[in-house]
């Protein structure tokens, strides 16, 4: 989904204000040939693979749309081009490769896992240019920090869930986590600040599969909330999370699709609408999936790169923040009721506004990023 032109506006007003920007150079004599073209692109991906349903493939998606608009090739060694990452031992060496044949105008790092590899590459390559996506690396001039108010998005899945939770006289909802830390911290506190601001007397049930990619213990933990009698979870948690959907579309499969009983999961990172898709047990098409909050991850990896071709300045040493007034990040409506709509409508216009501050990190958290 395009949303270039809003994100873009963020993009200049950071140019503006970066005194220390510098002017690009060819850096070699591959990427000299194409001193008057688009820039090359080289993901380096997180754990969870191209098709991980979240984060990654949202990457990827926004890199492949760059690509076709510039008349590059995108795939496996092409001019745009991603590097999978099985574990965490991979990313030193995924670095090394996406940089040492000096192909690549930009560099990504897609997810904060990858900040202390990504910073290593840095050092070691001080003329190339790097994007972090999702996280923040500081005291490094060869890269740009990209940075996503998912808080605020959370917030309105939880004023969606809650509103569904305070017709239906439900009494809690969930959240599954994937691991604790500043990233996970914004969607768990904006979530439960939207839940309670909506109704204070709603509990919701957390927990953490520590881990973004067993799909199966996602599975688990989703079939107990919904075994609790919750009937809408959140979840926050990459691959995890397609194990939820799993469970929930397996329970709905038994049931009519205008069953009261029906569970519900609230997406991430991407519209996970066609992930909850499932046939009801009166033969309906329907979807399991009450929402998603989106993290425009894909358009903040095109615009940079946008950027750059427009005047050839990279915003290296930056933090480019991305919140709901530029639409970097928000929460789909389709599969929302007119109240719910309603409820969120309102509470993002005060959002945007500033009539509400939305917290990036639970209470008693440990961890205290702020941008």
């Amino acid at each position: 989904m395009n949303r270039s032109t809003k994100i873009f506006t963020g993009l200049a007003a950071v140019a503006v204000i970066a005194g220390g920007i510098y002017a690009a150079t060819s850096h070699n004599s591959s990427s000299s040939k194409n001193t008057n073209k688009s820039a090359t692109l080289g993901l380096v991906l997180d754990v969870g693979g191209v098709d991980d349903h979240s984060f990654n493939q949202s990457a990827w998606e926004g890199a492949k749309s760059y690509a076709k608009e510039n008349n590059l090739k995108a795939g496996q060694n092409a001019a745009v081009t991603y590097f999978n990452t099985k574990s965490q031992s991979d990313l030193n060496q995924n670095f090394n490769l996406a940089t040492k044949s000096k192909k690549y105008d930009i560099v990504y790092g897609i997810g904060y896992s990858l900040n202390q590899s990504i910073s290593k590459s840095a050092k070691l390559n001080p003329k190339q240019k790097f994007v972090l996506v999702d996280d923040i690396v500081k005291n490094r001039k060869n890269v740009a920090s990209v940075m996503f108010r998912s808080e605020q998005s959370s917030y309105l899945a939880g004023v969606a869930a809650a509103t569904k939770a305070k017709e239906n006289g439900e009494k809690t909802v969930g959240f599954i986590g994937g691991i604790h830390g500043n990233i996970i911290d914004a969607f768990d506190a904006g979530f439960e600040a939207g839940v309670k601001a909506t109704d204070s007397s709603l509990t919701v049930q957390k927990q953490y599969a520590d881990s973004f990619s067993d799909s199966a213990k996602g599975k688990t933990i989703a079939a107990a909330m919904y075994a609790s009698g919750i009937r809408t979870i959140f979840a926050a948690a990459g691959f995890v999370g397609n194990g939820a959907f799993a469970e929930a579309k397996a329970e709905n499969t038994k049931l009519d699709a205008d069953s009261k009983d029906r569970l519900y999961i609230i997406g991430v990172d991407r519209d996970q609408k066609s992930d909850g898709s499932y046939t009801s047990k009166d033969g309906k098409k329907v979807t399991s999936t009450m929402a998603s909050s989106i993290t425009s991850v894909g358009d903040g990896v095109k615009n940079i790169a946008d950027k750059y071709n427009k005047d050839k300045k990279f915003p290296g040493g930056k933090t480019i923040a991305y919140g709901l007034e530029d639409h970097g990040v928000y929460l789909t409506k389709s599969e929302l009721t007119k109240s719910q709509k309603a409820a969120v409508k309102k509470a993002e216009k005060s959002i945007i506004n500033g009539k509400i501050t939305v917290p990036n990190h639970p209470k008693g958290s440990q961890f205290n990023q702020n941008f």
